[in-house]
């Protein structure tokens, strides 16, 4: 395989166009039910307010937004502590096996450091076999967990 050169940054508000077509791609990959409406000025204000609750890496070939990992900080518990956990991770498929999803991991990994987390926690699909085995090899330790999701909003307020 050969080398590839890339870069690992903060998403800008200028990136946004181009993650909204990577949360796509990402939602279909997943088979998850998706609609744009309305959420790119969600997402901006989510990761560019003032204290805003959601970070944003993204990868970058030739200055094309190929790929991100987005998290946020949450509190366990059952641990009493604080941990990172990594809501989305994603890459192209032309980008994949080059090394770029374990240093977005890696970024993130060092966020949760840095703010004195216990831990980092994600999910995938049961059927994404690519992504545990990468996981894995990377010392993630998979839980079998059944996930809910409960609807809080009327389907006119998404």
């Amino acid at each position: 395989m050969e080398q590839l050169t890339y870069q690992i940054r903060r998403c800008l508000p200028s990136d946004l166009d181009k993650l909204m077509i990577l949360i796509e791609k990402h939602a279909e990959f997943e088979k998850a039910a998706y609609s744009k409406e309305g959420k790119q000025d969600k997402l901006k204000l989510a990761l560019f307010a003032e204290n805003a609750p959601l970070n944003c890496v993204i990868a970058e070939v030739d200055e094309q937004v190929i790929g991100y990992a987005t998290y946020t900080f949450d509190y366990s518990t059952w641990d009493a502590g604080w941990f990172i956990y990594m809501d989305c991770l994603y890459l192209e498929d032309d980008y994949r096996s080059y090394g770029i999803g374990q240093v977005l991991v890696e970024k993130v990994k060092a966020a949760g450091v840095a703010r004195g987390c216990l831990n980092m926690q994600w999910q995938t699909p049961d059927f994404n076999e690519r992504a545990i085995k990468f996981y894995k090899r990377i010392g993630g330790i998979g839980k079998d967990k059944v996930r809910f999701t409960l609807s809080l909003q009327t389907a006119s307020q998404t």
